[in-house]
């Protein structure tokens, strides 16, 4: 991987926030490229189909799945690292600085996410309960078809929290820690966390690595996104939020989840998690919060309010901490 230096990486981060909250992913760009999530999901998807074989046996399975993440993660990285070392050595560094922000920039999501929760608040207000559940069924993935109002309004704010950590929170703190080649690497692990991350039959010797990394490479983000979830609020919520945290965060089956799902939970005085169906079994997970679990669309545009004012402290405290790596320097 090729490294930088924090003068050089803050700067990326913070440039990288700030440019995909003002424009997101272009679409035209979209249509015509596909996104750098895409290409990496079928190097997976490839990787997956030629070594994940159910007639191999399961201890061999979980050590191609070893190789396959190692591959997943060393492609991508390579062929980032090699392209700024050419970059860099035909431009000057404040031009690729901004090159490297505008590329790192296509891996965090503050806009989609922000588009794709409200379109729930949208459609459940415009269609009811059959608009709501289609649009919730595109974010989360638990069963959704006999969901009532405010099952679909605790499934957005649950998926806006946990996506606030592992989509925005945490490949910016990854660029911010290596720039471009430590975004292509979260990303890289998270997308294949997603697709083979899974307790299946199929998935579950071969993924294994894939999740157990997932999981500890996104310690520090979930915390960090509960910190901006619980700062959002005015400051009088503080004590109480942080109190519902510590307690339930713990109790979630994610080490990562739990705490920006209780920090919202909290700070919006609603119940969250909780028993959900997934493929038509029941999972009894405990619920998080103190306050209610009658969840209303009202209650999604305060999270979304929220989310909105996580997301500035966040981008803030990126250019504060920038500005003052690069004085310093």
């Amino acid at each position: 991987m090729l490294l930088f230096p924090l003068s050089v990486t803050l700067p990326v981060a913070a440039l990288a926030a700030a440019m995909e909250a003002m424009w997101g992913y272009p679409p035209p760009l979209l249509n015509m490229l596909g996104h750098p999530v895409m290409w990496i999901g079928a190097l997976i998807d490839r990787l997956e189909r030629g070594l994940n074989r159910a007639s191999t046996p399961e201890r061999t399975r979980r050590l191609l799945g070893f190789v396959a993440l190692a591959l997943i993660i060393a492609i991508p990285v390579a062929l980032t690292s090699f392209l700024l070392g050419v970059g860099y050595t035909l431009l000057p560094a404040p031009v690729m600085l901004l090159v490297q922000a505008a590329l790192a920039s296509t891996l965090v999501a503050q806009r989609s996410l922000w588009v794709h929760v409200r379109a729930v608040g949208t459609a459940l207000r415009h269609t009811g309960l059959p608009g709501g559940r289609k649009a919730v069924s595109m974010i989360v993935g638990r069963d959704t078809t006999a969901l009532d109002e405010a099952g679909i309004v605790r499934a957005a704010l649950e998926s806006l929290a946990e996506n606030f950590s592992d989509g925005i929170v945490a490949p910016l703190l990854w660029t911010a820690l290596f720039g471009l080649p430590g975004a292509v690497f979260y990303k890289c692990v998270n997308t294949a966390d997603s697709m083979i991350g899974h307790m299946t039959p199929r998935y579950k010797a071969f993924g294994m690595a894939a999740a157990r990394l997932d999981d500890l490479i996104n310690l520090p983000a979930s915390r960090l996104a509960a910190l901006c979830l619980m700062l959002a609020p005015p400051p009088p919520q503080l004590p109480p939020i942080w109190h519902t945290i510590k307690r339930d965060a713990p109790r979630h089956r994610s080490p990562n989840a739990g705490w920006p799902e209780a920090a919202m939970a909290a700070a919006l005085d609603t119940l969250l998690a909780g028993p959900r169906s997934y493929g038509g079994k029941i999972t009894k997970d405990p619920w998080i919060g103190s306050g209610t679990s009658g969840a209303t669309v009202a209650d999604l545009n305060r999270g979304l309010h929220l989310y909105r004012r996580a997301c500035g402290l966040l981008i803030t405290g990126l250019l504060c901490t920038a500005l003052g790596c690069m004085i310093g320097t």
